[in-house]
């Protein structure tokens, strides 16, 4: 007869290896990063490293268009007829747009522009909310000026009004 303690030492071995096996087959591999004196887990969620990002094109459509609006109300309400940009003597960008209201109803909105490098990315001048009132079908023309002459491009926001 095996004593008691020998016994329960077998199950506990066994469980043990039972444990490492699940693991090393599933892929899981701890990874511990020395910090002073204390360790955490980093889990990275796969083997291998990094993943690629998702969705890098489906919501960019502020990177490509000089128009959009912020919201799918104002989306139905609000259109862009016409958009118009010239170069200031001093080299600022001016931008102009012709905005109008698509319902039969008055709205109010917020109009913004946003000033871009030419690589597309923010010059960091980007104008303040505006409020817009339009009437039934009305449109209004809406201007903006860069503050720098690193504006190459530009993308004008609308919004509901808040």
């Amino acid at each position: 007869m095996i004593p008691s303690h020998l016994n329960m030492s077998k199950h506990f071995s066994a469980i043990i290896l039972a444990v490492v096996a699940i693991s090393i087959s599933a892929g899981c591999r701890p990874v511990g990063e020395a910090v002073g004196d204390t360790t955490r887990t980093i889990v990275t969620g796969h083997e291998g490293g990094a993943y690629a990002p998702k969705n890098t094109t489906k919501f960019a459509l502020e990177n490509e268009a000089k128009f959009v609006t912020m919201d799918n109300r104002v989306q139905r309400s609000v259109t862009c007829s016409g958009l118009q940009e010239r170069v200031l003597e001093d080299g600022r960008l001016e931008v102009a747009a012709n905005i109008r209201n698509r319902q039969e109803r008055r709205i109010q909105v917020q109009v913004q522009c946003v000033f871009k490098d030419a690589q597309g990315f923010s010059t960091g001048d980007e104008t303040p909310w505006q409020d817009l009132i339009l009437t039934e079908t009305a449109q209004e023309t809406v201007r903006f000026q860069s503050f720098n002459d690193k504006a190459k491009g530009y993308t004008v926001r609308v919004r509901e009004a808040r």
